[in-house]
């Protein structure tokens, strides 16, 4: 079966009838919920069926589920954790293990309610003026340190049964602006760029999947945001080495001007292989996804692969988890 080139979400608690129609037409590779979507744990199950039948098969159903600011499962559904900075801060020469146990519980949680992808880990490294949207969610200011925390939360996630979407690709830690609201640029030459922001995902090249960053590369391309450009996108598959299924950071970010159809086709051709559109109409998800198409071959056999990957959800004791965590994190 071919896959759409898209990501969509839903807007409400349970689709709709034109919602289940356009997906079933449109055959998107997967989806991703946020908080208005969430309101119980059977609820969210229901949701994730409804989405999974309208395609007829096991798309996968992703959730920023970072912890701190960014996390869709609350209480009681979800654990409210602490900023991942602040986290591995405290965790000290435990912050390995102990960023691989919280992941695995988050990971335990999200498959409770039927949810199997992560955008996670986010493996930019912080720096002195890392802009705050994003600065609290890194790991940390040194690159290596940062591939390793980001490892093992890669390692959590799936010991949890729960994909893990590395970000954002090839690294947003030199932003100084909200890529939300405006397009930041990036000045640094491409030898920091490598020794860097770009180390990380060198060493996370295997994960399944990675997300893009809105931003501007002087270095690379001073003339478009990395989602957009070729060049970014070559660099990422030849000089970060990554081979695996590549999805834009959300279309409709600020970050980027223009109609968010056109967005999507110019993402795909620079060589993205899935465009992620959120918080949109129907007719704009509609304008997306016909605009998007079909997934190249080279796009839908990244895809196939990752869905080989998915599982069912192993049998975790998150009480176990958690309380291994706590000893770890007080010892």
């Amino acid at each position: 079966m071919a896959f759409g080139a898209t990501i969509l979400d839903p807007t409400g608690l349970r689709l709709t009838p034109e919602e289940k129609a356009l997906f079933a037409a449109t055959q998107p590779f997967g989806f991703i919920l946020f908080a208005r979507n969430i309101e119980s744990a059977e609820q969210v199950r229901a949701l994730c069926d409804e989405l999974r039948e309208s395609v007829g098969r096991n798309a996968p159903i992703l959730l920023d589920q970072e912890g701190g600011r960014v996390q869709r499962l609350r209480a009681p559904l979800g654990t409210d954790w602490e900023p991942p900075l602040e986290f591995a801060a405290r965790a000290g020469v435990q912050a390995e293990e102990a960023m691989r146990l919280r992941y695995a519980i988050t990971a335990a949680e999200m498959r409770a309610v039927g949810i199997d992808v992560n955008c996670a880990p986010l493996v930019d490294v912080a720096g002195e003026g890392t802009h705050p949207f994003l600065y609290n969610r890194c790991y940390g200011t040194d690159a290596a340190q940062v591939a390793r925390l980001g490892r093992a939360v890669a390692q959590g996630l799936m010991q949890g049964g729960v994909l893990p979407v590395v970000k954002h690709i090839p690294g947003h830690g030199r932003a100084r602006a909200d890529s939300h609201l405006e397009l930041p640029r990036v000045t640094a030459s491409l030898e920091e760029l490598d020794d860097v922001d770009f180390a990380p995902f060198k060493v996370l090249n295997d994960l399944p999947m990675g997300m893009t960053a809105h931003l501007v590369y002087d270095a690379l391309d001073p003339d478009r945001p990395a989602t957009l450009s070729p060049v970014v996108m070559q660099a990422v598959r030849n000089r970060i080495g990554f081979d695996n299924l590549l999805m834009t950071d959300d279309l409709t970010m600020k970050a980027l001007a223009g109609d968010p159809a056109d967005l999507a086709l110019a993402s795909l051709e620079a060589g993205c292989d899935v465009a992620l559109l959120c918080n949109a109409d129907l007719d704009t998800r509609a304008r997306v996804a016909e605009a998007a198409g079909l997934m190249t071959p080279p796009a839908q056999a990244r895809a196939e692969r990752v869905m080989a990957l998915q599982a069912p959800a192993p049998a975790l004791d998150i009480d176990a988890l958690k309380a291994k965590l706590t000893a770890l994190m007080n010892g």
